[in-house]
């Protein structure tokens, strides 16, 4: 598989959970631990997402 590949599955993995997120935060509050507990998995993957483009930019 490509790293393109990889990025956009990735990316679309980040905003799949990002909807999910925001759907549950709505429904049962910015600070429920469902809500907490999607948001902590979105920042591993932007962290992920983050580390892979940083370093494919420098080569």
């Amino acid at each position: 598989m490509s790293n393109f590949n990889q990025a956009e599955q990735l990316l679309e993995r980040i905003e799949r959970l990002r909807n999910k997120m925001t759907r549950v935060a709505l429904v049962k509050g910015f600070s429920s631990p469902e809500s907490v507990r999607i948001s902590q998995e979105l920042d591993e993957l932007l962290n992920i997402y983050d580390d892979y483009t940083n370093k494919y930019k420098k080569t």
